[in-house]
């Protein structure tokens, strides 16, 4: 059986750092856009829920790196690890991801200075 491709939790691990950002990052965002509306004040409603999100941006980042980094011989044959050139694309795709994720989930520390 070949092993599942980490492409779900990179995507999962960039939704999850959407919502751990949606109180900080996601309003800045909008006004930036032109967009506001005293709905944005909901959004704030979020941030108690922000470790739980980071904890769910940890762990799929973490399986993807398991999955992408373990050694070839693990693979199953035909598996997207045991394939150089998808290993590599995805290596990349997966170091994008965690540095998009990285910059929403801590935008609570940065987000001021632009303010």
């Amino acid at each position: 059986m070949a092993s599942p491709s980490p492409t779900l939790p990179i995507l999962g691990g960039v939704l999850a750092a959407i919502g751990a950002s949606l109180c900080c990052v996601l309003p800045l965002v909008l006004v930036l856009l032109g967009i506001g509306g005293a709905w944005m004040s909901l959004l704030t409603d979020m941030r108690p829920y922000t470790p739980y999100f980071l904890i769910v941006v940890v762990a799929l980042f973490g399986w993807a790196g398991f999955q992408l980094y373990r050694p070839v011989e693990q693979c199953s044959p035909g598996s997207v690890c045991a394939i150089p050139a998808a290993r590599r694309r995805y290596r990349f795709l997966f170091w994008t991801a965690a540095l998009i994720s990285l910059v929403l989930v801590t935008g609570i520390y940065w987000i001021p200075w632009i303010a």
